[in-house]
Protein backbone atom coordinates (compact mmCIF):
# COMPACT_ATOMS: atom_id res chain seq x y z
CA UNK A 1 0.00 0.00 0.00
CA UNK A 2 1.58 3.48 -0.75
CA UNK A 3 2.58 5.27 2.18
CA UNK A 4 -0.38 7.12 3.51
CA UNK A 5 0.83 10.70 3.74
CA UNK A 6 1.71 10.62 0.12
CA UNK A 7 -1.81 8.44 -0.63
CA UNK A 8 -3.58 11.38 -2.85
CA UNK A 9 -6.98 10.03 -1.64
CA UNK A 10 -6.09 10.88 1.63
CA UNK A 11 -4.49 13.75 1.05
CA UNK A 12 -7.42 14.66 -0.12
CA UNK A 13 -9.57 13.55 3.26
CA UNK A 14 -7.36 15.04 5.19
CA UNK A 15 -8.02 18.69 3.70
CA UNK A 16 -11.51 18.16 3.73
CA UNK A 17 -11.22 17.38 6.95
CA UNK A 18 -8.98 20.52 8.00
CA UNK A 19 -11.31 22.81 6.06
CA UNK A 20 -14.47 21.91 8.28
CA UNK A 21 -12.54 24.21 11.21
CA UNK A 22 -12.89 26.44 8.99
CA UNK A 23 -16.55 26.32 9.54
CA UNK A 24 -18.39 30.36 10.72
CA UNK A 25 -19.54 29.32 13.75
CA UNK A 26 -16.28 28.17 15.19
CA UNK A 27 -14.77 30.00 17.76
CA UNK A 28 -12.60 27.78 19.99
CA UNK A 29 -12.87 24.11 18.41
CA UNK A 30 -11.37 25.47 15.16
CA UNK A 31 -8.32 26.00 13.30
CA UNK A 32 -6.12 27.21 15.96
CA UNK A 33 -7.17 23.93 18.40
CA UNK A 34 -6.69 21.87 15.88
CA UNK A 35 -2.64 23.30 15.08
CA UNK A 36 -2.65 23.02 18.72
CA UNK A 37 -3.51 19.50 19.29
CA UNK A 38 -1.36 18.51 15.95
CA UNK A 39 1.71 20.36 18.18
CA UNK A 40 1.09 18.84 20.84
CA UNK A 41 1.71 15.26 19.33
CA UNK A 42 4.34 16.21 17.71
CA UNK A 43 6.24 16.68 20.73
CA UNK A 44 5.03 13.54 22.16
CA UNK A 45 8.52 10.88 21.85
CA UNK A 46 8.09 7.32 21.67
CA UNK A 47 5.35 6.73 19.10
CA UNK A 48 6.15 3.98 16.02
CA UNK A 49 4.85 5.15 12.55
CA UNK A 50 1.42 3.29 13.06
CA UNK A 51 0.73 4.98 16.28
CA UNK A 52 1.22 8.62 15.09
CA UNK A 53 -0.69 7.70 12.06
CA UNK A 54 -3.78 6.95 14.06
CA UNK A 55 -3.41 9.67 16.84
CA UNK A 56 -2.86 12.64 13.89
CA UNK A 57 -5.85 10.96 12.05
CA UNK A 58 -8.11 11.13 15.11
CA UNK A 59 -7.11 14.94 15.69
CA UNK A 60 -7.80 15.62 12.23
CA UNK A 61 -11.38 14.52 12.48
CA UNK A 62 -12.11 14.52 15.97
CA UNK A 63 -14.01 17.65 15.72
CA UNK A 64 -14.62 17.60 12.11
CA UNK A 65 -18.77 17.43 12.76
CA UNK A 66 -19.39 19.95 15.21
CA UNK A 67 -22.42 21.91 16.27
CA UNK A 68 -22.78 23.52 19.71
CA UNK A 69 -24.59 21.69 22.22
CA UNK A 70 -25.61 18.24 20.29
CA UNK A 71 -24.95 15.25 21.63
CA UNK A 72 -23.63 13.38 18.31
CA UNK A 73 -20.92 15.60 17.69
CA UNK A 74 -18.57 13.00 18.65
CA UNK A 75 -19.97 10.02 16.82
CA UNK A 76 -20.88 11.79 13.91
CA UNK A 77 -17.13 12.78 13.48
CA UNK A 78 -15.96 9.33 14.02
CA UNK A 79 -18.07 7.90 11.60
CA UNK A 80 -16.77 10.29 8.97
CA UNK A 81 -13.40 9.12 9.58
CA UNK A 82 -14.14 5.62 9.35
CA UNK A 83 -15.70 6.12 6.28
CA UNK A 84 -13.43 8.62 4.52
CA UNK A 85 -10.61 6.61 5.83
CA UNK A 86 -11.82 3.06 4.69
CA UNK A 87 -12.78 4.77 1.26
CA UNK A 88 -9.04 5.62 0.90
CA UNK A 89 -7.95 1.67 1.53
CA UNK A 90 -6.62 2.31 4.92
CA UNK A 91 -6.85 -1.26 7.05
CA UNK A 92 -10.11 -1.54 8.55
CA UNK A 93 -8.51 -2.05 11.31
CA UNK A 94 -6.70 1.29 11.81
CA UNK A 95 -10.31 3.05 10.49
CA UNK A 96 -11.59 1.69 13.52
CA UNK A 97 -8.90 2.44 15.87
CA UNK A 98 -9.33 5.93 14.85
CA UNK A 99 -13.01 6.14 14.93
CA UNK A 100 -12.97 4.42 19.01
CA UNK A 101 -10.13 6.93 19.67
CA UNK A 102 -12.69 9.52 18.46
CA UNK A 103 -15.48 8.46 20.19
CA UNK A 104 -13.32 8.61 23.86
CA UNK A 105 -13.28 12.90 23.65
CA UNK A 106 -16.95 12.49 23.84
CA UNK A 107 -16.41 11.69 27.87
CA UNK A 108 -12.88 12.71 27.93
CA UNK A 109 -12.21 9.51 30.29
CA UNK A 110 -9.83 6.43 29.32
CA UNK A 111 -7.77 3.64 31.37
CA UNK A 112 -4.22 5.30 31.59
CA UNK A 113 -2.86 1.55 30.12
CA UNK A 114 -4.27 2.34 26.94
CA UNK A 115 -1.61 5.20 25.73
CA UNK A 116 -3.20 6.11 22.59
CA UNK A 117 -6.76 7.31 24.23
CA UNK A 118 -5.06 8.74 27.23
CA UNK A 119 -2.60 11.11 24.80
CA UNK A 120 -5.60 11.39 22.82
CA UNK A 121 -7.59 12.93 25.66
CA UNK A 122 -4.99 14.93 27.48
CA UNK A 123 -3.96 16.37 24.04
CA UNK A 124 -7.67 17.66 23.27
CA UNK A 125 -7.61 18.64 27.03
CA UNK A 126 -4.15 20.48 27.16
CA UNK A 127 -6.01 23.70 26.56
CA UNK A 128 -7.51 23.61 30.40
CA UNK A 129 -3.85 23.50 31.65
CA UNK A 130 -2.53 26.75 29.60
CA UNK A 131 -1.72 30.28 31.41
CA UNK A 132 -4.48 32.69 32.41
CA UNK A 133 -4.41 34.48 29.32
CA UNK A 134 -4.87 31.88 27.50
CA UNK A 135 -7.65 29.96 29.33
CA UNK A 136 -9.71 33.05 29.49
CA UNK A 137 -9.53 33.32 25.40
CA UNK A 138 -10.41 30.02 25.49
CA UNK A 139 -13.45 30.85 27.76
CA UNK A 140 -14.24 33.63 25.60
CA UNK A 141 -14.34 31.69 22.57
CA UNK A 142 -16.12 28.88 23.83
CA UNK A 143 -19.10 31.04 25.09
CA UNK A 144 -19.40 32.82 21.53
CA UNK A 145 -19.80 29.24 20.55
CA UNK A 146 -23.05 29.31 22.86
CA UNK A 147 -24.06 32.60 22.36
CA UNK A 148 -27.41 31.35 21.21
CA UNK A 149 -27.57 30.28 24.99
CA UNK A 150 -28.58 32.69 27.71
CA UNK A 151 -26.12 33.53 30.87
CA UNK A 152 -28.09 31.43 33.24
CA UNK A 153 -28.35 28.55 30.95
CA UNK A 154 -24.85 28.96 30.07
CA UNK A 155 -23.64 29.10 33.83
CA UNK A 156 -25.43 26.15 34.64
CA UNK A 157 -24.18 24.47 31.97
CA UNK A 158 -20.85 25.47 32.20
CA UNK A 159 -20.40 24.82 35.97
CA UNK A 160 -21.41 21.45 35.19
CA UNK A 161 -18.84 20.52 32.75
CA UNK A 162 -16.11 22.00 34.99
CA UNK A 163 -17.78 20.06 38.14
CA UNK A 164 -17.51 16.67 35.44
CA UNK A 165 -14.16 17.41 34.51
CA UNK A 166 -12.87 18.27 38.00
CA UNK A 167 -13.72 14.94 39.22
CA UNK A 168 -11.98 12.99 36.43
CA UNK A 169 -8.60 11.77 38.90
CA UNK A 170 -6.32 11.91 37.30
CA UNK A 171 -7.69 14.97 34.84
CA UNK A 172 -4.92 13.86 32.19
CA UNK A 173 -4.62 10.27 31.43
CA UNK A 174 -1.02 10.27 30.38
CA UNK A 175 1.83 11.11 32.87
CA UNK A 176 3.76 13.70 30.69
CA UNK A 177 0.85 15.52 30.19
CA UNK A 178 -0.63 15.50 33.74
CA UNK A 179 3.21 16.68 34.87
CA UNK A 180 2.86 19.44 32.89
CA UNK A 181 -0.90 20.90 32.74
CA UNK A 182 -2.41 19.15 35.80
CA UNK A 183 -2.31 21.49 38.63
CA UNK A 184 -2.67 24.67 36.61
CA UNK A 185 -5.46 22.72 35.10
CA UNK A 186 -7.74 22.55 37.91
CA UNK A 187 -6.57 25.86 39.16
CA UNK A 188 -7.74 27.43 36.05
CA UNK A 189 -11.25 25.31 36.32
CA UNK A 190 -12.10 26.38 39.85
CA UNK A 191 -11.14 29.96 39.43
CA UNK A 192 -14.03 29.89 36.72
CA UNK A 193 -16.25 28.20 38.71
CA UNK A 194 -16.09 31.08 40.99
CA UNK A 195 -16.73 32.97 38.49
CA UNK A 196 -19.61 31.59 37.45
CA UNK A 197 -20.82 31.42 41.22
CA UNK A 198 -20.39 35.21 41.01
CA UNK A 199 -22.59 35.69 38.00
Amino acid sequence: MTEPSYDPCLVEAELKARSSYAEPHRHYHDERHLEECLRELEAVPDLDKRERRLLRWAILWHDAIYEPGLPHNEERSAELAESQLTQCGVDASDAVEVGRLIRITKSHRCETADRLSALLVSIDLAILGTDEARYAKYVQDVRHEYAHVPDPMWRTGRAEVLKRLLAADPLYPDEAFRERFEAQARANMHAELKDLAAG
